[in-house]
Order: C-alpha cells, then sequence, then structure tokens
C-alpha cells in the first residue's frame, strides 16, 4: 500500500467519523440516549455495521464524542452569559444559564448523565479535560467569594455546588418528587444559588 493510498484511506475514516457523530448527535438530541442503535446509525451512514468500529474504538467512545460536543455547546453558553458578572451574580447566571441549557437540549443534557461506561474502565482523558473546563468556570467566582482558599478546596467546592444545582435541575424537570411548574423551578433554584452565595461571604467574613 503506497503512502497516497494510505492517506487516503485516513481521509475517509475521518469522514465516516465526522459523520456518525453527526448523525449520532441528532439521533440523540431527538430521541435521547436510548435511540442510539448501532445498526440504525449504520443504515443512516451508508455503511456497514463493522465500519462505526473501525472508525472508533467502540460505541461509548462515539457517544462520548457527542457528549463532548454538548459540553463544549453548554460551555459556550456560559461564556456568553457570564461577562463581566460579579462574583454572587456569576454564581446566579451559571446556574440559570444550566437549567436554560438543560431545558433547551433536555435529551442531549441527560445523555452526559445516563450513558455510562463499562465496569473498571475510565473516561480518555480528552473527555475529562472538557468536563474539568466547565467546573473550572466556578474558580474565579469562588476565588471572589473565599479569598484565601486554596484551589483543591475551591476544586472540591465548585463539584458539590454543581451537584446542588444539578440536582435542583435534574428533579424540577423530571418533576418525580412534586410537580414543579418553570417559575417555581426559576425561582428555588435562584434561592438556593442565594442562600449559598450568602454563606460563603459571611464563612469568609468570619475568617478576615
Amino acid at each position: 500500500m503506497n503512502e497516497k493510498t494510505t492517506e487516503t484511506g485516513a481521509g475517509r475514516r475521518e469522514l465516516l467519523r465526522a459523520r456518525l457523530i453527526d448523525i449520532a448527535q441528532e439521533t440523540i438530541a431527538a430521541q435521547g440516549l436510548a435511540g442510539l442503535k448501532a445498526r440504525d446509525l449504520a443504515a443512516a451512514a451508508g455503511c456497514a455495521i463493522g465500519a462505526i468500529y473501525t472508525a472508533f474504538d467502540d460505541l461509548d467512545e462515539l457517544i462520548l464524542r457527542v457528549n463532548a460536543r454538548t459540553l463544549a455547546r453548554l460551555e459556550t453558553a456560559l461564556d456568553r452569559a457570564l461577562g463581566d458578572a460579579e462574583a454572587e451574580q456569576a454564581l446566579q447566571v451559571m446556574a440559570r444559564t444550566y437549567l436554560d441549557f438543560a431545558r433547551a437540549e433536555e435529551p442531549s443534557w441527560r445523555a452526559l448523565f445516563e450513558h455510562r461506561l463499562p465496569p473498571g474502565a475510565a473516561p480518555p482523558q480528552w473527555y475529562v479535560d472538557a468536563r474539568n473546563r466547565l467546573f473550572n468556570r466556578l474558580d474565579a467566582p469562588l476565588s471572589r467569594l473565599l479569598p484565601g482558599t486554596g484551589h483543591w478546596a475551591r476544586e472540591a467546592f465548585a463539584r458539590t455546588l454543581f451537584s446542588a444545582v444539578h440536582g435542583v435541575v435534574a428533579l424540577g424537570l423530571e418533576e418525580k418528587i412534586a410537580e414543579t411548574p418553570p417559575k417555581l423551578l426559576d425561582d428555588q433554584l435562584e434561592k438556593l444559588v442565594r442562600i449559598i452565595a450568602d454563606g460563603l461571604m459571611m464563612e469568609s467574613a468570619r475568617l478576615i
């Protein structure tokens, strides 16, 4: 096999990868993660089922590629909304943007949390990095609300804060505990973040 043939084969593989990611993204956005089937995916892409596994290590990698795009869209939405917001306001803006994104892209958003790797498998570093960039968005406002706190402590609290916000959003959208009209969910999320921010400022004042 000459070099030109190898390059052509690699180019075809990259085109197939991009097409499969596009189709998988559209499928998840319309039907959720449960709607993604290898046979249907191959048919839509015009390839054999086996070709999916030459383009990707497995279906998990394909799903992670789609989820990475979802994370990138959320990251863009957060950056657009944040601007030069002050610390407490920034937390409110991020929480509300997260809720708005979950409402607008619910099937894709849910896929971020519904997908599970096989037992013992770790997510690839490129996906971990994409996920961590979102948590890093919390570091700037938290560093202003908790001056003198170390990076690792802020990182741990950022994950706790995200868990609290995500829990309110997820349960509110699912309405499994109680019926949650949109306005009520908006208000409850705002109240939660305000209580947390006020508590952080009181803690910061106590330590000064």
